[in-house]
């Protein structure tokens, strides 16, 4: 059942990507670097693995629509927090799934690493597409922000890209193999899962106990 459901979400995502190309690789991080909780890690992996499997789209090509669209995605974020302020972010961003205490993590990691914190935090889980509105919110310079967004997320499309190609070699994964499926994604969710770990997490609650990392 699983087997036969995963074919088929493949099959329907590889064909939708065959003719939207980089146009709708590039709309759906604009979405997973806005409000909208849909994970990279399914968007780019797929469209690499095309691209290096048929020759309809290049890698390159793959890596630069998604910087794009998540510049673009930032940018919403960015402008939405500079113009609403704080408190309605506060107050309504539980409406779209944004909590008043990932709002506040996300203030103290821009507070603590400005700039390099904002391309770090493209490398990573929880506050990538939240990393904007902290920026918004103290009106860092947009031209800065934009360079460290494109930077941060030309590298983390890159990584992706990388791991839709290898992952696509791998004849038992693509054969919709569950027990290899689950490898690949636990692994890689584990890598990421860490660096949040210690990147993040711990410099966040080391910054509230007002002293460094433990």
């Amino acid at each position: 059942m699983i087997h036969e459901w995963f074919q088929e979400l493949t099959a329907w995502y590889l064909a939708t990507l065959e003719s939207g190309g980089y146009l709708l690789v590039a709309l759906l991080m604009a979405m997973e670097s806005s409000i909208i909780p849909l994970p990279s890690e399914v968007v780019i992996p797929p469209a690499a693995w095309l691209a290096h499997t048929r020759g309809t789209l290049s890698i390159p090509g793959i890596v630069a629509a998604g910087t794009v669209g998540s510049w673009v995605g930032a940018s919403v974020m960015y402008w939405i927090s500079r113009i609403v302020g704080r408190p309605l972010i506060l107050r309504y961003g539980k409406y779209f799934l944004i909590s008043p205490q990932k709002v506040v993590d996300a203030e103290t990691w821009a507070n603590r690493f400005g700039l390099v914190g904002v391309f770090v935090a493209r490398l990573l889980l929880v506050i990538r597409h939240l990393i904007g509105i902290p920026a918004g919110i103290v009106r860092m310079d947009f031209l800065r922000y934009s360079i460290a967004t494109v930077l941060g997320s030309a590298i983390w499309c890159a990584v992706l890209a990388w791991l839709g190609v290898t992952a696509g070699r791998d004849p038992q994964l693509m054969a919709g193999s569950v027990h290899r499926i689950a490898l690949w994604v636990g692994g890689f969710l584990l890598v990421v899962a860490a660096l949040y770990y210690f990147l993040v997490h711990r410099q966040i609650r080391a910054a509230r106990a007002g002293r460094g990392p433990s």
